[in-house]
């Protein structure tokens, strides 16, 4: 499995729409989205590069796998 590596806000938004997640709303520099089953909402930085904790973060909050992360970010 590839090591994760910081990405663009607009790739990693990218993925969690393909996933079923929904924009909800901004708050200042920062995007909330939500998932229906999903208690938590995603907030996800306007960065140029997510740091990969952050991206780790996300992926344990939404539930999703990283072999998952890998498909949606690659297609």
């Amino acid at each position: 499995m590839p090591a994760l590596r910081p990405v663009n806000y607009r790739r990693l938004v990218a993925v969690f729409e393909k996933d079923g997640f929904n924009f909800s709303r901004q708050a200042g520099d920062h995007l909330i989205y939500t998932k229906p089953g999903i208690t938590r909402p995603l907030v996800i930085p306007v960065y140029r590069a997510v740091p990969v904790f952050i991206i780790k973060n996300l992926l344990r909050s939404s539930g999703m796998s990283r072999d998952r992360y890998f498909a949606l970010l690659h297609s």
